[in-house]
């Protein structure tokens, strides 16, 4: 019985093996990239190298450059995956690099921005918002959009300016306009936010007085480099959150000039008059108008109208 190696040899000098092992070599050098990479490095690449990088350049050769050949990232054809590579002459050798694709690149800066936008309670599709998904058609919400961007864009330039108070009724997009705003912000500033929802933050506080963790949660609020407080005045309103809880943090934020936004089904008159009474049904006019002071120097209130869009 021949040996094994003997076998192989002669499997590899059949004519069979040769023609096929031609067609293959031939199709890798035709590659247009290939002969751009041979030309260029003509100098330095002699037949005997281009024949011992052969595989290397089929390698090359058979991936996906510019996702020419992938349906979209998570379906990448590559070795790995939102990666595509390059060929070098590197050392004396033929050498393949691997950068990020145009699409990974995308995705990373999404993964990013997501991070830079922190949430409390907040629906997903409020943290996925942006601009360019805003119906314009709608005239009765163009100012409070236009308002938006405006505060982008006075942001860019300098990050002390005031904030928006945008109220309106239920249901005409006030939450997905902070959305917008934080997304935009996140993109164009690599700016963080934070946007939470005031009446469950209201139900967190009162259960953080139990777990002693009430401190350190108002803090990260308080310093938030923008801060959102979505739905202000939906909340069961007592003495303790309005004073302790809602004035300090607006207290801070007043004294370091730091952007804070509010959305409201209540114009500044009726959130007057809603921080005005407790629970227990106490009148605290002056206390209610030391909040607003807090609010009307933080933002500017602008109206958001249109149809109810939830429905």
């Amino acid at each position: 019985m021949e040996r094994i190696n003997e076998s192989l040899k002669k499997v590899a000098n059949s004519l069979d093996f040769q023609s096929r092992f031609e067609g293959m070599r031939n199709e890798i050098l035709s590659d247009p990239s290939i002969r751009n990479f041979l030309e260029k490095n003509k100098n330095d690449l002699s037949e005997e190298i281009i024949q011992r990088n052969l595989v290397r350049l089929y390698e090359y050769k058979t991936q996906s450059k510019a996702c020419d050949k992938c349906p979209s990232l998570s379906e990448c054809v590559n070795i790995v995956k939102g990666f595509e590579p390059e060929l070098l002459w590197r050392r004396g050798r033929v050498e393949i690099d691997y950068h990020r694709c145009s699409r990974k690149i995308m995705d990373d800066q999404k993964k990013e921005n997501e991070k830079l936008i922190k949430s409390l309670y907040v629906p997903k599709n409020i943290l996925d918002a942006k601009f360019s998904n805003l119906d314009l058609k709608d005239r009765d919400r163009v100012k409070a959009i236009k308002a938006a961007e405006a505060f982008v864009d006075d942001y860019m330039k300098n990050p002390q300016t005031k904030g928006l108070f945008i109220y309106g009724a239920f249901g005409v997009g006030k939450s997905y306009l902070l959305g917008a705003i934080a997304n935009e912000l996140a993109v164009e500033s690599n700016t963080s936010s934070l946007i939470m929802y005031f009446p469950e933050f209201v139900r967190e506080m009162k259960q953080s007085l139990s777990d002693q963790s009430l401190d350190s949660k108002l803090e990260k609020v308080k310093t938030a480099p923008i801060l959102m407080i979505d739905d202000i005045g939906a909340e069961s309103m007592s003495s303790w959150v309005r004073d302790d809880i809602l004035g300090t943090i607006l207290q801070f934020r007043m004294l370091e000039n730091l952007p804070t936004l509010f959305t409201s089904n209540f114009n500044l008159k009726e959130l007057e008059h809603h921080l005005t009474y407790s629970q227990r049904g106490e009148q605290e006019g002056l206390k209610a108008k030391r909040i607003m002071e807090r609010i009307k120097y933080l933002s500017l209130p602008v109206e958001m109208a249109g149809t109810n869009r939830r429905y």
